[in-house]
């Protein structure tokens, strides 16, 4: 998400260095860039308005200390507006109720709202360490009861029976009921969607509210319908007190302009987004850390959490004690690594996190997506035992089997092959003293400029 605001933002920024003070007069330009770049990311016009007022008012005549440059001051400043812009810091569901606590989770149809209860509920029986009983008050899509079922069994959470010929009032008190016997901590309540907001949709979430009077009424909207979702935001707002937003598809949406207009347009806080079709892919909605992954300067915070959530430590510490002692690194090891990195969302997911990746070369992005790393995995399983243990023995018809059971190329075996090679190398060098500095300047030669030691974008 972002990326477009991100690069044009990153381009805009660098034009202010060079003054001991910020003015009208060398902010008029850049200012301008900025509000076009918040247009061009579909942001509403008033929330554009507002954030470069703010900006202005606290740029002009600030004066630059001697540890800041003009351009660091005014990101500063626009950083600031951001988290503003978005809430300032994430709000987490209020689960503070006799249990169960009953979510309401309401949108339109094709927003998510189903994989987002099922998201929720991994997230809440995770992280929260809480039971969790899931039911569908959607009476008009049959499929949808299914699915939520499906999901259910998947993620690991009660799901609670319901079917078409009921009302939808009457199967959310009774899962609420079921859940208080068996002391569940969270019902989650999926309601039907619409293709657009119609009275008929908004009479029937009224009476299911009024029913079951949920703790928390979450709205699920799709973050690629940009300004969009935040006036059907305010339009369900309208009807319903909302308690929050879930923003789906993030990863899919490179504008950016929904996670910027809601909380302004419906005074809601954004508490989740969606990063993905996997049942794990949901993150909290961290307005700061937003607003540095805007910035270009990362989000080592969210990266940090990830691997402490997602990273198996026992295969980790047991290839790391392999290292030291000198047993070598296999291309099993290899392989491991690569479905640890895929857990996680990719490499780019994870490089996305990191300070300045926004500079990274098209073509070095092309070489890490999820393609990438599938062929990777596919050429490893075509190989034998012997061959993961010692690829200095696949020579020429080794590699022709391999390319065909992996259905790539023989350059595409080459090609891996002279990564690991390279990575082992790097493995040896870890050993003895110093060993990790060793390893990171290696690393530095193999990547592009300013990846390491550089500290993100220069302003």
């Amino acid at each position: 998400m972002f990326e477009n605001l991100q690069e044009r933002l990153g381009k805009t920024l660098k034009n202010i260095r060079g003054r001991g003070r910020l003015t009208e007069d060398n902010i008029k330009d850049t200012l301008r860039e900025v509000r076009m770049a918040f247009l061009e990311a579909d942001v509403a016009l008033p929330v554009v308005r507002e954030f470069v007022k703010q900006v202005k008012e606290r740029a002009v005549g600030v004066e630059v200390t001697k540890s800041l440059s003009p351009g660091q001051v005014f990101v500063k400043i626009v950083r600031e507006e951001l988290e503003k812009a978005m809430g300032e810091a994430n709000e987490e569901l209020s689960l503070n109720a006799q249990p169960p606590a009953v979510v309401m989770m309401a949108g339109l149809q094709g927003a998510g709202k189903t994989t987002s209860v099922a998201k929720l509920a991994k997230f809440l029986k995770e992280r929260k360490k809480k039971s969790v009983l899931v039911v569908s008050a959607d009476v008009y899509r049959p499929a949808a009861i299914k699915q939520l079922e499906t999901l259910a069994d998947e993620v690991g959470v009660e799901f609670f029976p319901s079917d078409i010929s009921q009302q939808p009032v009457d199967i959310a008190t009774a899962a609420i009921s079921h859940a208080k016997k068996k002391f569940i901590d969270v019902v989650l309540v999926d309601t039907a969607g619409r293709l657009h907001v119609d009275s008929d949709m908004m009479d029937e979430i009224k009476a299911l509210y009024s029913a079951i009077n949920p703790i928390e009424t979450l709205f699920v909207v799709d973050a690629m319908t940009g300004q969009d979702a935040a006036n059907t935001a305010k339009a369900f707002d309208e009807a319903l007190p909302l308690t929050g937003v879930i923003l789906t598809k993030t990863d899919g949406d490179a504008r950016g302009g929904a996670a910027l207009s809601i909380r302004h347009i419906t005074g809601k806080p954004i508490k989740f987004m969606g990063v993905g079709e996997r049942t794990d892919a949901l993150e909290p909605f961290h307005p700061d850390r937003i607003a540095s992954r805007i910035l270009g300067m990362g989000d080592v915070l969210s990266l940090i959490e990830e691997v402490e959530m997602k990273v198996d430590k026992e295969q980790a510490a047991k290839v790391a004690e392999k290292v030291f002692k000198g047993d070598g690194f296999t291309l099993d090891d290899f392989a491991d690594q690569l479905k640890q990195m895929k857990s996680m969302g990719g490499m780019m997911s994870m490089l996305d996190k990191l300070p300045g990746m926004s500079n990274l070369p098209d073509a070095v992005k092309g070489q890490m997506g999820d393609k990438t790393f599938m062929q990777m995995e596919a050429i490893i399983s075509s190989m034998t035992k012997k061959e993961r243990a010692r690829p200095e023995i696949i020579k020429g018809s080794r590699k022709k089997r391999i390319a065909a059971g992996s259905g790539t190329q023989v350059q595409e075996i080459n090609k891996l092959l002279k990564q690991f090679t390279q990575m082992q190398k790097m493995m040896k060098k870890m050993k003895g003293k110093g060993g990790m500095q060793k390893m990171m300047r290696g690393m530095k030669g193999m990547l592009p400029p300013g990846m390491m030691g550089g500290g993100g974008p220069k302003f």
